[in-house]
């Protein structure tokens, strides 16, 4: 049977992103996203739901989110998802779901006015 792990997501970045470099010498660039879901109730009242997400970029793409991205800046993201678990120090096993990211498009204009609308590809 096929299988397909594909994640498109747009959102606004909840914190700046922090590159760094793997013990492999591969750059690594984590964020996080703050998906909105806006609708109305069966009372006709406003609802919203907003999801956080963790995010990691590797190489090339996560140089360029680093480098043109911050805090509060929309972005439009491809990936995959992708199950991360660990062991704490008391012995408590613990996991997450992050989106690898394979491609991302800047939705917005720089702070200077410059376009950047162009893919990023790692």
């Amino acid at each position: 049977m096929a299988s397909y792990n594909k994640v498109i997501l747009m959102g606004h970045l909840t914190r700046d992103p922090e590159l760094k470099t793997l013990p492999s010498q591969t750059v690594v660039c984590d964020f996080a996203l703050a998906v909105n879901r806006r609708w109305k109730d069966a009372n006709g009242g406003d609802r919203e739901e907003v999801l956080f997400i963790d995010c990691a970029a590797f190489g090339k793409t996560g140089e360029t989110i680093a480098g043109n991205l911050t805090k509060g800046r929309p972005v439009h993201i491809e990936g995959r998802l992708r199950l991360e678990q660990w062991e704490q120090e008391d012995g408590q096993r613990r996991s997450k779901i992050r989106v690898v990211v394979e491609q991302f498009r800047f939705v917005d204009r720089k702070p200077t006015g410059q376009p950047a609308e162009r893919n990023g590809r790692g």
